[in-house]
């Protein structure tokens, strides 16, 4: 219940930010987590947003993912994707002492990946969408809980 209530916060507040201010860094951070899945939810052709524990899937947990923000505007995002380690995509960026909320899009506006971490709780949420533009978009919702990573020196 509070990982649907959390979501829907984070559809909110991408909805509210978006309109508002898509670049918000507000302190330069650091960090490194590894984070362990939880849970996806998945909206196809063949679910309607079914939901499957970390425990029945093939997917892995995320041994290394990095978030390095600069004011004013510079947010690096890597070990969550591809796509989204390219700092060009990312549309929304947002980073304050409790979250830090990303989206990107593709050029085409048919793909797009966005996420929210919540820095005190470790609460991560990913979210895919695919076919944007069209009736029957994709999703794959992934719900992890990340720990801080200890860096070597």
């Amino acid at each position: 219940m509070i990982k649907c209530f959390f979501y829907i916060s984070l559809s909110l507040i991408f909805f509210n930010f978006s309109l508002a201010n898509d670049i918000d860094i507000q302190e330069d951070i650091n960090l490194s987590f590894v984070c362990d899945l939880e849970k996806k939810i998945l909206k196809n052709s063949e679910y309607n947003y079914q939901t499957f524990l970390a425990k029945d899937l093939d997917d892995k947990d995320l041994d290394k993912l990095d978030i390095e923000a600069k004011k004013p505007e510079t947010l690096l995002i890597n070990g969550l994707s591809l796509f989204l380690s390219d700092i060009t995509k990312l549309n929304v960026k947002i980073v304050n002492k409790d979250v830090v909320l990303f989206k990107a899009i593709d050029q085409e506006k048919n793909y797009s990946e966005s996420g929210i971490i919540n820095r005190k709780s470790g609460e991560l949420v990913h979210e895919i969408t695919k076919n944007v533009q069209k009736a029957n978009s994709e999703k794959d919702i992934s719900f992890y809980l990340c720990k801080k990573r200890e860096k070597n020196v």
